[in-house]
């Protein structure tokens, strides 16, 4: 399989996993008047499919090894594979609350809350399971982005003119937060101890637990809805072919970059709490989508532009504090 066998390749890897993880909300933003949880089945498949292919390719660059995909899935415990299903099961509960709130209050507002949440909660757990690099610079990054989650959250309230939505949205995207940020512990241990699991692996696994939470969830979701009438599968099958290439396309790019966290996290130097971290820098990428590409704030006035501003210096100066943990020393 592929691992990278030096910092710059990882950290190439961390940041692919960054504009992924920010930018596969752009195929739901794509898919206008679907609902989000009929474009949820499609996006399982997506990931689903992705995982496979990239782990029959990436992850069997020499099939004769011992870490190739198959034959570490073979030698993998039933603690293991249970650790990284249980990953995707926690991950998709709270995946499906932050496409909720993307669909709700827009992904510049929905990303920096729910993901930035995600990324204190899984930084500090994943620290204390496999501490790795400088613990003043990662932790002080993860400091800085907290600053710009909150200067977000107060710069949507600016231009919110519906109180009862806003407030919603928000409360989607911080339980979201939560869901994901408690799932990369139980990859950690998927990942660590005799008879683990390769990050190719670990990924197929997580993708089925995230496959099977996906059936009673989102169809619970689709009869119950948090946002307008319910629907049923038989409006998902009258989908337009568009919408559901869009829908696979999501769940692929996020599947690319999940990977290459999980490879990233693999190197001893970055750990997973470094490498979860720079990744979650998707707030940033997916709010830069949400400014710039679909105009969000552009009805804002100077003072909601002042915090956006406010929060892209805070969030970058956080993202190289936690890029720089693996390598300086104090």
């Amino acid at each position: 399989m592929f691992v990278p066998n030096a910092y710059g390749l990882a950290l190439f890897l961390m940041i692919l996993s960054m504009v992924c993880w920010g930018s596969w909300a752009n195929t739901q933003k794509l898919c206008k008047n679907w609902r989000f949880e009929l474009y949820y089945w499609d996006y399982i498949w997506g990931i689903l499919l992705a995982t496979v292919l990239v782990g029959f390719t990436f992850g069997r660059t020499n099939p004769a090894s011992p870490d190739s995909f198959m034959a570490n899935l073979s030698a993998a415990d039933g603690y293991h594979l249970l650790m990284a299903a249980l990953g995707g099961v926690v991950f998709n509960i709270g995946n499906i609350l932050l496409v909720a709130a993307i669909a709700m209050a827009g992904m510049a507002v929905a990303f920096p809350i729910g993901i930035g949440l995600a990324l204190v909660i899984g930084s500090v757990l994943n620290y204390i399971l496999a501490p790795a690099g400088n613990p003043v610079l990662l932790f002080g990054g993860i400091f800085l982005v907290c600053v710009a989650i909150f200067l977000d959250a107060r710069a949507y309230r600016k231009i919110s003119a519906d109180m009862k939505v806003s407030t919603k949205g928000i409360a989607l995207s911080l339980l979201s937060g939560v869901g994901i940020g408690l799932c990369y512990p139980f990859v950690v241990k998927g990942m660590t101890g005799a008879n683990h699991l390769g990050p190719y692996t670990v990924a197929y696994a997580f993708a089925i637990g995230a496959l099977i939470c996906t059936v009673p969830l989102n169809y619970f979701m689709m009869r119950r809805p948090v946002s307008g009438a319910p629907v049923s599968m038989t409006d998902y099958f009258r989908g337009t072919k568009s919408l559901h290439f869009w829908g696979v396309m999501g769940g692929a790019i996020w599947v690319i970059g999940t990977i290459s966290n999980f490879v990233a996290s693999y190197v001893k130097m970055v750990g997973p709490a470094t490498s979860y971290s720079l990744g979650q820098g998707a707030t940033m990428v997916s709010a830069v989508w949400g400014v710039f590409v679909w105009r969000e704030f552009a009805q804002a006035d100077r003072s909601a532009k002042r915090l956006l501003a406010l929060m892209f210096f805070f969030f970058i100066a956080g993202l190289i504090s936690v890029a720089l943990a693996p390598i300086v020393k104090f």
